[in-house]
């Protein structure tokens, strides 16, 4: 089984590993050629690619929980006025018809859950959850007002559940 310990490089490594791998599999069994690079490329984890050659590539994001964390600088622009944060430009998609793929990790092989949707869908929706978060707190983090944590949860992403035919959709 997957570590359930504290969060260390080698489990966030397996864990990652692992959502590679399934996703790949989906995709096969969905009739595309599946090629993981296994973190080696820095915005994409899979190329998927049909019978006629046409091909999408997909960033993967797991976890073992129900929600994924990020650097919110790498979805849009950032500037501070005192301690609070000015949000500015979203930033564009790194790769042209980006897909990102979250996959939840459950205990019971065959259970794990997958929301798939566009590059530019998922920072619009983290844009949304920051501005509201820092909004109800006069745009100035409790804590530490510097940061530029953020995450994403599941529950942000249940109109993507199961969501493969945006893939199909976006392959050229």
């Amino acid at each position: 089984p997957l570590e359930k310990t504290m969060a260390t490089g080698r489990s966030n490594k397996i864990v990652g590993q692992t959502g590679e791998y399934l996703v790949a599999a989906e995709l096969s069994r969905r009739g595309l050629i599946a090629t993981t690079f296994t973190g080696n490329v820095p915005h994409y984890d899979i190329i998927a690619s049909n019978e006629a050659g046409m091909h999408v590539s997909v960033q993967v994001k797991a976890s073992r929980g129900s929600s994924w964390q990020f650097d919110f600088a790498k979805f849009c622009d950032v500037s501070f006025k005192g301690k609070q944060q000015v949000l500015g430009e979203p930033v564009p998609c790194p790769v042209k018809r980006l897909i990102v793929a979250f996959v939840i990790i459950r205990d019971q092989p065959g259970n794990d859950q997958y929301f798939i949707l566009k590059w530019d869908r998922m920072r619009d929706i983290i844009i949304k959850r920051h501005a509201a978060f820092l909004s109800s707190h006069g745009y100035i983090r409790p804590k530490k007002w510097d940061s530029l944590h953020c995450a994403i949860q599941e529950k942000d992403l249940h109109s993507y559940r199961d969501n493969w035919g945006v893939i199909e959709k976006t392959l050229l």
